[in-house]
């Protein structure tokens, strides 16, 4: 029988989902599908990298997108902590070679091919948990050391699966995927709010003459918009920090890195365009925006190829 293609939440929920005997094909059909046909927009990384590795990628955001899912999207703090642990543990069979999930069925050969170590899948488990546990950040230390469990494998799974292993890219890329981050928070401070959870870190806040309740109530003041022009730069400091990876990839990983940093910038342009007023707005950019950085970037690396 063809197993059913659900999202996590409706998957976890479906016995049948569960109990099916999943085949390999079956499993990275069911990886393509969630990577091309959720929520989030895979398509313009699958059209960007050498098609050999859209698979891979597949397979990597599946199970990214899966705990993400499990952490944000079940509704319920205690069971969003057991499953979680439950995809930790499956994470660790697979390593061990017991793979039932349609996820880890197809991401074992990937893992093995690529010799990815377990290191950033359960980075990044641990820090959908720790959104689950803590809401409040007081210092840059402490979000940046979010950062390192939330984004920044991410960046370095990347790497692996582009045949990149050494600290110096690793160390680039780490600024690059923490600032992503930052200015996905900057974004969505306001979504982010509505979930009970602010990454301002209080210091900033603090400095500037405000505080968390000020920002629980939404209350936009000169305070509060110096403390997120201050975020915004920091963020674009860590931006320009990364973007020496750039030149040091191969071109068409080159240039999905440049579309993914010129995209955080213009986050943090679209931010200052609103006045930092992001307590109740939230800064979007357009898709002739997407359109005109996916053609400038063209543009450059095809000057580049010319030159």
């Amino acid at each position: 029988m063809t197993p059913r293609f659900l999202f996590p939440k409706e998957f976890v929920a479906d016995p049948v989902s569960n109990q099916h005997a999943w085949t390999v094909d079956e499993s990275l059909a069911y990886t393509k599908w969630v990577a091309t046909g959720h929520y989030e927009n895979f398509h313009v990384v699958s059209f960007l990298l050498p098609k050999h590795l859209h698979q891979d990628f597949y397979n990597v955001y599946s199970f990214c997108r899966w705990a993400d899912d499990l952490g944000d999207e079940i509704g319920d703090t205690a069971e969003s902590l057991r499953l979680l642990d439950w995809w930790r543990e499956s994470t660790q069979s697979m390593y061990k070679g017991d793979a039932t999930h349609p996820v880890f069925i197809a991401l074992t050969d990937t893992v093995k091919h690529h010799d990815i170590p377990p290191g950033p899948f359960i980075d990044l488990i641990r820090a959908f948990v720790q959104d689950q546990t803590v809401t409040r950040y007081d210092t840059w230390a402490c979000v940046f050391d979010y950062c390192r469990y939330s984004a920044n494998p991410v960046g370095r799974l990347v790497l692996y699966l582009c045949g990149y292993r050494d600290p110096e890219r690793q160390r680039l890329s780490d600024f690059t995927c923490t600032a992503l981050q930052l200015a996905n928070f900057w974004q969505d401070v306001s979504v982010d709010l509505g979930k009970g959870r602010i990454y301002l870190p209080r210091e900033v806040l603090i400095k500037h003459g405000c505080d968390f309740g000020d920002v629980e109530a939404r209350e936009d003041s000169p305070a509060f918009r110096q403390a997120m022009a201050e975020s915004v730069e920091v963020t674009r400091d860590l931006f320009m920090k990364g973007l020496p990876l750039i030149g040091m990839v191969d071109r068409r990983l080159a240039l999905d890195l440049e579309l993914f940093s010129r995209g955080g910038l213009k986050i943090l342009d679209k931010v200052e365009e609103l006045d930092y007023d992001v307590l109740c707005r939230r800064p979007k950019i357009s898709k002739s925006e997407r359109v005109a950085l996916l053609v400038r970037a063209l543009l450059r690396w095809g000057l580049k190829r010319a030159a």
